[in-house]
């Protein structure tokens, strides 16, 4: 037997091994079975503050503050949304929204940004501060592009009491209509169901933590146990850092929903590679050998599979085939989700390479301090998951 096959048989063994263990043993990641089922509704219905920071959303806004002050509700809600520096008329587009709605509404006006803030952090900070005059029981954070059903806020609000949950976040429903939302969208939640399985997230045992940062209900209370909005000032990947927080005072949970959609459009190739190049190195604490093991594993992971199927021979080449065949399969409940064909599920390898090249990318571009570019605005320091 030569080195050549000697090799060829590790890497198939290797592959093989580490896709028993991501199919069986790591929370059913691949199933997404934490949705928004029904939950059991309170006698009484606490008070809750959304807040809704906005930087030239001037497109998507109205529809998002439209939603919310639709919500059927039962308690108190009030929506404070911060206007982050727009230059396109984000405020204006707000107030439009808000007009003849029995729900209150406020604008505020975004300060300006000190140093050692991410900007979304800074405009957090800023609208719960005045949600606070009105002492809610919960905060609701969610983003300009979110869309939420009419219902939205009594499932979190109902969810959050029954579970005992200090937060509580549905993962928002991406848009998925362009072949570059088609092709990258579905991948990214199955990646970040890889990285986080929500079964772990949602149990109080495991230090497994992360949110959805579209939809995230807080209580306002353990919020200001971590320290507020300030304890988490720097990070880029602010969902994920802030559940890890929130997790060391009680229990957290995420899950999928049709209830919360981001009409936020992709239409282009590019415009999916610099959503996902802005944080990718954010999330590898900036380091050049996190990057490499990174690219390696995703590399042994999503692309050794196809290579040993198209050009090994013998028994390696069939359990190329084998862990292939079920890593497209593991990718289809998501892509039901997203009502897109099975046959997706054969390119997901080459959706894993678009992703590692971004990953490059987002490197690259912290080197060049571009780190973290959002609207014309550069975070080159900003902190992973603080």
């Amino acid at each position: 037997m030569t080195e050549t096959h000697v090799m060829t048989g590790l890497l198939a063994a290797s592959t093989a091994v580490l896709w028993f263990y991501l199919l069986m043993a790591r929370g059913l990641f691949w199933r997404g079975a934490e949705r928004d089922d029904g939950v059991a509704q309170p006698d009484a219905w606490p008070s809750v503050a959304v807040v809704v920071p906005a930087r030239n959303e001037v497109e998507v806004i109205g529809d998002s503050i439209g939603s919310l002050l639709r919500q059927d509700y039962p308690g108190s809600l009030s929506v404070f949304v911060v206007d982050d520096d727009s230059g396109d008329g984000t405020a204006a587009a707000a107030l439009r929204a808000a007009s003849g709605a029995s729900r209150e509404m406020t604008v505020l006006t975004g300060q300006a940004l000190p140093a050692g803030w991410t900007g979304k952090m800074w405009a957090l900070q800023h609208g719960v501060a005045a949600a606070q005059a009105k002492q809610p029981d919960y905060l609701l954070l969610t983003d300009a592009d979110i869309v939420h059903a009419p219902d939205s806020v009594r499932w979190l609000v109902a969810k959050s009491l029954s579970s005992g949950s200090v937060l509580t976040s549905l993962m928002a429903k991406l848009r998925c209509e362009s072949l570059a939302e088609r092709s990258h969208v579905p991948a990214f939640i199955y990646f970040f169901a890889m990285l986080y399985p929500f079964a772990w997230v949602n149990r109080s045992s495991r230090s497994t933590a992360a949110a959805a940062g579209g939809c995230i209900l807080v209580r306002a209370d353990a919020l200001a146990r971590v320290g507020g909005i300030a304890s988490i000032r720097n990070a880029l990947i602010d969902d994920c850092s802030l559940a890890a927080k929130l997790k060391d005072v009680g229990p957290i949970w995420l899950g999928l929903t049709e209830r919360v959609r981001s009409i936020r459009p992709y239409p282009h190739f590019a415009d999916v590679r610099h959503m996902i190049a802005r944080s990718a190195y954010a999330q590898l604490r900036f380091s050049p050998l996190l990057l490499a093991g990174c690219i390696a594993g995703m590399a042994l992971t999503f692309l050794a599979a196809p290579l040993l199927a198209l050009f090994a021979e013998g028994w390696p080449r069939y359990v190329g085939l084998a862990v292939w065949l079920a890593m497209a399969l593991s990718f289809v409940p998501t892509l039901r989700f997203y009502r897109l064909s099975p046959l997706w599920g054969l390119a997901l390898p080459g959706i894993a390479l678009l992703y590692m090249a971004y990953t490059v990318d987002s490197a690259w571009r912290h080197w060049r301090r571009r780190g973290g570019e959002w609207k014309g605005r550069v975070h080159v320091n900003a902190s992973g998951l603080s």
